[in-house]
């Protein structure tokens, strides 16, 4: 997404392993002697979670892998193509290291991390779409809000899907179409209208015409503004955005 292109319309996370013994009692010789047989270590647990973001340092790069030290998907830096901080939603942990969802990797795959190489942030607050109540919900302890907003016309559907928020951007900046605010999402729309020569990411956004409530976009979402400057104000990056039927 460019901005010449524009948009598509703390408990503890590491599991110590830990090394354990069984000492065996043999007799040799009329004699009682001590052995230590160390067992096997057991796979670190993969655990999944909803509640963490993760955050690269500034100045650092910071390498995706296909599982925990596995192959490199890809390279990211500390900052987003539109300047904000590198922040990713966590999926899930294994020992000492984290699966996160990245713009960089598309919709559905994880890149792999170590937990030092980041910085740890809660995220309890979380976005579910229903987009066929056409609705989105804000939740943290409960309902915090409820949003009518437009989904994806019938022949460029919004993607279901989890993704999460990588940038607060102010609409003026991109074009009026977009109302006052942009919540940049994590998640590609697979269904571009035909001869579509803007960006693919997702967002959620305004509109100049109350769309809210219609199957009527390009895959993103349209809220009023009163509601967009609402999540600008409490919807912090690295927020978990769930999207289903």
């Amino acid at each position: 997404m460019a901005r010449t292109a524009g948009l598509v319309a703390c408990g503890a996370l590491a599991v110590a392993a830990i090394s354990a013994g069984i000492i065996l009692l043999t007799r040799s010789g009329g004699d009682q002697k001590s052995v230590a047989r160390p067992l096997r270590r057991p796979p670190p647990v993969l655990r999944e979670v909803q509640d963490f973001g993760a955050r690269v340092p500034d100045g650092r790069r910071l390498t995706l892998r296909a599982n925990p030290g596995g192959r490199v998907l890809t390279t990211v830096g500390s900052r987003t193509e539109f300047g904000s901080p590198q922040t990713f939603s966590v999926a899930y942990v294994k020992g000492p290291w984290l699966a996160v969802r990245s713009t960089a990797l598309g919709n559905r795959r994880l890149g792999w991390v170590r937990a030092r190489r980041v910085s740890l942030l809660n995220r309890t607050l979380s976005l579910e779409v229903d987009l066929s109540k056409r609705e989105l919900l804000v939740h943290d302890v409960g309902i915090l809000r409820r949003i009518p907003v437009a989904v994806g016309a019938p022949d460029t559907p919004t993607p279901p899907g989890t993704f999460y928020v990588t940038d607060k951007l102010p609409g003026s900046e991109f074009g009026a179409y977009y109302g006052c605010c942009i919540l940049a999402l994590s998640g590609r729309q697979p269904n571009l209208p035909e001869g579509w020569s803007g960006g693919d990411r997702l967002a959620i956004h305004g509109s100049p015409t109350p769309t809210w409530g219609h199957a009527v976009s390009n895959g993103c979402l349209h809220a009023a503004e009163p509601d967009l400057r609402y999540l600008m104000r409490t919807v912090a990056l690295g927020t978990a955005v769930r999207i289903h039927a």
